[in-house]
């Protein structure tokens, strides 16, 4: 892309229309969203490892009644839920698009002979399949936290829920973590912003990073476009633009549980937060839990 194609770019895109979501899987930036998974200074990309913790915590006393079983993690990034519920007894796999996230995840598993396995894979197309007889028979949990549902177009989330229905167990249990339709509605009205960096998340090299928001109100759905203009040998003419975008999918509580039950899932009980039962840990985000039919 040049200056002239971003000036003319279209003035508001279509949900998905631009790209499926940031680059995640392109090796050298999941490389470096790996060192955001692992900061310990916000929460980003994964939590600090103190709500990390307290949220495992609340799964396995809460969600699973401190029962062992075999966990499905999807979107499970470096590994830092299932390898802590592997501590208290899971077994765990985990699935993941983002190299440098299932490789991390893969050493440390090996490292302190821990019952994971991870699949680098996307959650879309990637067979879960059930657990061998090593691992029992179907799974007992499945989840997708941390608002990755949101990010997924309405026929890929039903594919998703549909494969997880039946790679759980019967009764198993599915636990999402998804947006309110208000902080989804609220992400796509943001005003558009900018910044100058030496190097960050999208490039290694000293770029300015322009990010402008829309929300679809028919669809019902926010966008996020990124141009990274990078000038790598300090010239006034940029020596590249790079660009991306992600969408997100905004529900009603009752939509949710409209979603679920037509992909077999019932007993839906949802939670304003992970870890707390009562209260808001995180703004924006809500828990909902429900059993395969």
């Amino acid at each position: 892309m040049d200056l002239l194609e971003l000036i003319h770019r279209k003035s508001i895109p279509q949900p998905w229309e631009e790209g499926e979501k940031i680059p995640w899987n392109d090796p050298e930036f999941s490389q470096r969203m790996l060192s955001e998974h692992l900061s310990q200074v916000h929460d980003a990309a994964s939590r600090r490892f103190d709500i990390i913790d307290r949220q495992v915590q609340w799964i396995h006393a809460n969600v699973l009644q401190r029962r062992p079983t075999h966990i499905l993690d999807l979107g499970c990034g470096p590994g830092l839920y299932s390898q802590r519920l592997t501590q208290l007894g899971h077994t765990c796999t985990g699935i993941d698009f983002s190299p440098a996230s299932i490789a991390y995840a893969q050493a440390q598993a090996a490292e302190a002979g821990l019952s994971c396995r991870y699949i680098l894979g996307d959650i879309r197309t990637t067979d879960y399949g059930i657990p061998d007889n090593n691992w029992g028979e179907g799974y007992g949990l499945a989840m997708l936290i941390f608002g990755e549902f949101n990010v997924f177009r309405p026929d890929d989330i039903r594919t998703i829920l549909k494969k997880a229905h039946a790679a759980l167990a019967p009764g198993g249990i599915l636990l999402l973590e998804p947006h309110t339709f208000d902080m989804v509605k609220e992400l796509g009205h943001q005003p558009p912003t900018w910044y100058t960096t030496p190097s960050g998340l999208f490039s290694e090299q000293p770029h300015l990073a322009l990010q402008e928001s829309f929300w679809d109100e028919e669809r019902r759905v926010a966008t996020d476009r990124f141009y990274i203009i990078e000038a790598t040998d300090g010239a006034s003419t940029p020596h590249t633009i790079l660009g991306a975008a992600s969408s997100m999918q905004a529900y009603t509580n009752e939509e949710y549980i409209a979603l679920l039950g037509s992909c077999g899932f019932g007993a839906v009980t949802i939670y304003p937060s992970m870890g707390q039962g009562t209260g808001v840990l995180q703004r924006g985000l809500m828990v909902l839990q429900a059993r395969r039919y």
